[in-house]
């Protein structure tokens, strides 16, 4: 390969060569790897268990990349830094049951401030019955949160979600509604202010997240196969489902549920925000419509329908345009953006 910089492959390029190395060199069958269901590539990694299918995950959160001091308080990146990895779990309809937190810190980071991360952790752990067991501190330059959490099925014949499993003809849903994560990036980056409650509201939208873990067990138990959480972007993760499951998607965006609060505070940019902002949380689903009606009505969230899986993506210059955006005329629709890629600067200027 040609001395190509990580920026220039872009996040999902890196992780498909990473993974087809490790492809390459696995050695002899063992029985770990008899055991694995899902490695590389979905939400969570997965492999059967004695009495479950068990589900792990791990993500990290830099400081100045992914939080910054001057907008969240130490409280606040803990809720969110272990938030992020039980949404994952929820993401396969699975359970969170342990985390380990591996932390990178400046010397003269106060213990006062590590207190309180830690309080953030274990206020959502307590909230999803998630128990901290270990992990490893270290020095940094800056603070690194690194967070695995293991989770399972609940049984050994238990059913997971995957990003492999849309068909052709199911519809896609989203729970609850989009937008106001991003619209909580702008409000904390720019300094803007509306009406308090509404500020407070789209601030804590993006610092507070709530991970889905009741609404993915719907899921599963009313028959859903496909599914993922959205936190690069609604129209960048299901980009995620149709790679993964070789189809396209077609999707209405005035049916999009977008919140009432970014529509008064972003009139202009709510599509933009509700499409490719990200860290929403939500899951976003694919189903036959009977399985959508029976999770719609078990919820406690409101369950949207979109739009359609469909056979394959339209063809453009640049590949397979996995999905197609449309106004409820059918007519295109274009959009400036298409989600988070962590390597990719360009990209990410929304």
């Amino acid at each position: 390969m040609p001395d190509m910089k990580v920026r220039e492959l872009g996040e999902f390029g890196l992780i498909e060569c990473l993974n087809g190395m490790i492809l390459r060199g696995r050695g002899r069958p063992t029985a770990a790897r008899e055991r694995l269901i899902i490695g590389i590539g979905d939400d969570a990694a997965a492999w059967h268990g004695d009495t479950a299918i068990q589900l792990a995950t791990v993500d990290s959160l830099i400081q100045d990349v992914h939080f910054s001091l001057n907008t969240a308080s130490w409280e606040e990146v803990g809720w969110k830094s272990l938030a992020v990895n039980v949404s994952d779990i929820a993401a396969m309809g699975g359970l969170p049951a342990y985390a380990l937190i591996s932390l990178g810190l400046p010397g003269d980071t106060g213990v006062k401030d590590v207190i309180a991360l830690y309080r953030g952790m274990i206020d959502l752990a307590g909230e999803y019955e998630v128990d901290i067991i270990g992990g490893n501190t270290v020095s940094a330059p800056q603070a690194v949160i690194n967070v695995t959490v293991l989770g399972s099925t609940g049984s050994k014949d238990g059913q997971i979600l995957t990003r492999s499993a849309a068909r052709p003809g199911d519809l896609i849903a989203v729970t609850g509604t989009l937008g106001a994560a991003a619209a909580g990036v702008e409000i904390l980056r720019k300094g803007l202010t509306f009406e308090p409650g509404t500020t407070t509201s789209l601030r804590k939208t993006f610092l507070h997240p709530r991970p889905r873990v009741a609404e993915g067990r719907l899921l599963v138990e009313h028959g859903v196969k496909a599914a993922i959480d959205i936190s690069d972007g609604l129209i960048a993760d299901l980009n995620h489902i149709c790679r993964e499951s070789r189809v396209g998607a077609r999707v209405e965006v005035d049916r999009v549920p977008i919140s009432p609060a970014v529509k008064e505070c972003f009139p202009d940019r709510a599509l933009e925000l509700a499409l490719s902002g990200g860290e929403d949380y939500e899951l976003l689903f694919t189903a036959a419509a009977d399985n959508i009606d029976r999770v719609r009505t078990a919820a406690s969230c409101p369950i949207t329908v979109i739009g359609e899986i469909t056979v394959i993506g339209e063809i453009t210059t640049e590949g397979v345009n996995e999905t197609v955006l449309v106004d409820s005329h059918g007519n295109p629709v274009s959009l400036p953006g298409t989600g988070w890629d962590h390597f990719n600067a360009a990209r990410n200027q929304k």
